[in-house]
């Protein structure tokens, strides 16, 4: 390029400066989220209190000691017979220790131990013969009905005393299913707790004629047999299965079939 003075002067180009961009950044990525933390254990199973146990109207009282296997002494001193059952014979002194009366013993006395809180229930009669109370027997912390465990473990036999039988029929069937199973006694005993029977007494004669058979028990019609007292057992007499009606009052027809001293 020429000057307006003719004097040439230098064209300076100015080239643009192009910037090459730069490829755009990722985004750093977002921070990692710790793990959900493990969910709960699951609850243990809730395990349902056990149903209360209706027990019938009675007294309630608390266990002193076990004098045999259906024969308790409760607060107060008061000697109480469980209804129904009939146990072997530990205490009788006319008489060795019967077959399985230790266990039956036994058992009665883990079932109540002292201090233990029963309920007593009655039947038609109150007392006995001798004084006790008669009851069936409720333990109160879980309802165990004492007679019929015993019966059912095959501990006891059935011992059927009318007007007291507002539980035969249950016992009746207990003793049937333990006697089928060879529970208890039914096994150990072949159902017959009698271990040593001492030697019968003579025969009791007959009433004489003309009396008004008073000295013979009716409820044994088959056999001559004095009215209680004295309690007597199989060994007292002569004779074996014999028809029994009720009351027995010797309680020889254990197993409440009619039938007395039939071992």
């Amino acid at each position: 390029m020429t000057a307006p003075g003719g004097e040439e002067t230098a064209t300076t180009t100015v080239v643009p400066t192009t910037t090459e961009a730069s490829p755009p950044t990722s985004p750093p990525p977002p921070p990692t989220a710790p793990p959900p933390p493990p969910p709960p254990p699951p609850p243990p199973p809730t395990v349902p209190d056990p149903p209360a146990v209706e027990m019938a109207e009675g007294d309630d009282t608390t266990v002193e000691s076990v004098v045999d296997g259906d024969t308790i002494v409760v607060a107060g001193g008061t000697r109480v017979r469980l209804i129904g059952v009939d146990t072997p014979e530990t205490k009788d002194p006319r008489q060795p220790v019967q077959c399985f009366g230790v266990e039956a013993a036994a058992q009665t006395s883990s079932l109540l131990e002292p201090g233990a809180p029963v309920r007593l229930v009655y039947d038609v009669e109150r007392l006995d013969r001798f004084g006790r109370t008669l009851a069936y027997v409720y333990r109160q912390t879980d309802g165990l009905f004492v007679n019929a465990a015993l019966v059912a473990g095959g501990y006891a036999l059935v011992a059927t005393f009318p007007p007291n039988v507002a539980h035969v029929e249950e016992f009746t069937a207990l003793a049937r299913t333990a006697r089928e199973e060879g529970r208890g006694l039914w096994s150990a005993c072949g159902g017959d707790p009698t271990v040593a029977p001492v030697p019968p007494p003579a025969p009791v004669p007959p009433p004489a004629a003309g009396s008004d058979g008073g000295s013979c028990d009716p409820s044994y019609p088959d056999s001559c047999i004095p009215p209680a007292p004295p309690d007597l057992d199989c060994g007292d007499v002569g004779d074996r299965r014999f028809r029994v009606l009720p009351p027995d009052p010797h309680r020889f027809d254990g197993d409440g079939d009619g039938i007395g001293c039939e071992g």
